[in-house]
Parts: structure tokens; sequence; C-alpha cells
């Protein structure tokens, strides 16, 4: 860990599952994802981690909160928050993401929207963001800027912001994938 701050409130980020091709919930790649979202938090909650942030978005945030609920059955004292960027965010979904949504939602420790309305604009995942980074110790983001997607932007914002402040930031790219699938598969 860089510095001695402590990590005790960070969240996860990362594409949303249509940018990696993943349209079926049995998708091994999810498998994957996950197994490397829960090897980077099980070294944060050795370091005190209490709290991960979520905005709820499909894809890599869902997986990520998942990955926390299965955690929290050993570790009860870690915490699931969703703050998704705008109300309602789920509207325009279909109805199985829309039930996954809501089972998310139902076992979250915390539930609010940031922005008090519904989508109005693209200000308001900037919002989101500015909000993650200063209310957060540190972010897990699933993201290679050699395929930018929606994480680019927290990505680019995260780093901006670690050049002022004390911020962990560990990214988890396709290489980091591939090692676990090799793991796996050895």
């Amino acid at each position: 860990m860089k510095g001695c701050k402590m990590i005790k409130i960070i969240t996860i980020q990362g594409y949303k599952s249509f940018e990696l091709g993943i349209f079926k919930n049995e998708d091994p790649a999810k498998t994957y994802i996950k197994k490397a979202i829960e090897k980077e938090v099980l070294a944060l909650l050795d370091e005190g981690l209490e709290w991960v942030l979520i905005s709820g978005q499909l894809g890599v945030e869902i997986w990520a909160a998942e990955v926390i609920f299965e955690l929290k059955k050993e570790y009860s004292e870690l915490k699931l928050g969703i703050l998704t960027p705008f109300l309602h965010q789920e509207s325009n979904w279909n109805e199985e993401n829309q039930q996954m949504y809501q089972t998310i939602i139902a076992k979250a420790d915390f539930v609010e929207a940031i922005s008090k309305q519904p989508y109005v604009g693209p200000w308001q995942f900037r919002n989101k963001n500015a909000f993650f980074l200063h209310k957060t110790d540190g972010a897990i983001i699933l993201y290679d800027p050699e395929k930018e997607g929606s994480p680019k932007f927290f990505y680019e914002a995260a780093r901006a912001f670690q050049e002022e402040n004390e911020y962990f930031l560990r990214i988890i790219d396709f290489y980091d994938l591939q090692a676990i699938v090799d793991e796996d598969n050895f």
C-alpha cells in the first residue's frame, strides 16, 4: 500500500457487461472477473477495509456486489453501499436486469441516489465520480487503457485526483484476468 493511510472505504468500478461482450449471467468470464475482485478485496480486508461503495451499474459493479455478499459470510463487518448517480437508474433496463438489481439493492447495507432526480445529463456521472473520489480512500477498477469504455472517465478522474491526494488505486487489467484464468486451468 502506498503511504500509511488506512483504507477503510473503497469503490469498485469497471466495464458494463455489454462492453466486455458478456450477455449471459452464466458466462465463464464473469467468474474470473469476480475472482479478481475477490482477490483484491481480500487483500484490503487485511488492511482494515470496512465499506465497498458502488453505483450499481450493470457489469463489474453488480458482480462486485455479489462478491461482497459472499465475503460477508466470513467478514460480517464488511458493508456494501450503493450510491446511484441519479434516481431510478434501472428504469430502462430489461426485466431480468431490474430483478437482479432489486435483489442487490435489498441486500445492500446502504442505498441512496447522489442526484435526487432521474437522469438529466452526463454531469450526473461526473458528479458521481467526484463524489466517490472524495468519499473513498481508494478504488479497484477493472480497466485496460487498450480497451476504452465507460471506466475510462473514472480512471482518468482518479489518476488526476491521485496527483493531489493520497489515494489507493488498483487497476485490474486483462493481463491480470488472464493470470487468473491460467491459475485456474493449471
